[in-house]
């Protein structure tokens, strides 16, 4: 009897260990939900989030200082009114539920950087949001619709940026040429004068074993 009395407290001591650890076990399980929550959607710093839309027109951003990511879910991204002249390639590529972004405003820059924003443009199903975004240079595309143009007209623009970085490469090579050249000058001029001192030392040695000889 003694021994049935002493084994009732022991069973509800292990009721209540296991019903608290359950307890535990579920208060971790929410706090690390709440946790990945938190990661998945955190609002950019320099942006005003409101469920699955993100508001950072009028923030003065440029190409350097746009978020470099957003919520995975997000579903709309404001960005009018900024100094955006082109979008990071593959900022909007992750972005499965978004479906609208505000571009308007922006002094775009239709040269080789604005490929992919064109780019992403045309995938979009529904374009008449983007009818008003214009070209602010160069001067022979300035306010022309970038929905509309042609890849030509873009890839125009780069040729003086790849000349000149074409240039700039002959330049480099050119003056890596001549570096190496004056180092094997140098090299050349160092082992001569090597090969002189070394005639020089042998010759001394000669000379002095001839004197101890004689």
């Amino acid at each position: 009897m003694k021994i049935v009395l002493d084994y009732i407290p022991f069973a509800t001591f292990l009721v209540k260990f296991k019903t608290m650890s359950l307890l535990r076990h579920q208060e971790v399980f929410f706090v690390f939900i709440s946790l990945v929550r938190v990661a998945v959607f955190q609002c950019p710093p320099t942006c005003r989030c409101s469920g699955t839309s993100a508001d950072c027109s009028s923030l003065e951003l440029n190409v350097s200082t746009i978020p470099n990511r957003f919520a995975t879910d997000i579903t709309m991204i404001k960005l009018n009114n900024n100094k955006l002249s082109a979008i990071p390639s593959g900022l909007f590529d992750t972005l499965q539920h978004l479906r609208s972004v505000s571009l308007d405003n922006n002094p775009w820059a239709c040269d080789c950087s604005i490929l992919y924003l064109r780019s992403w443009l045309l995938k979009q199903e529904n374009r008449s949001q983007y009818k008003n975004i214009r070209c602010s240079s160069p001067a022979e595309l300035q306010g022309r619709l970038i929905l509309y143009l042609t890849e030509d007209e873009v890839v125009s623009t780069c040729q003086d940026w790849y000349c000149n970085m074409a240039f700039m490469c002959q330049i480099g090579l050119f003056a890596f040429i001549v570096i190496q050249a004056i180092l094997l000058i140098l090299v050349i001029m160092f082992l001569r004068r090597f090969e002189t001192f070394s005639k020089e030392a042998v010759r001394a040695t000669k000379e002095d074993n001839f004197r101890n000889a004689m």
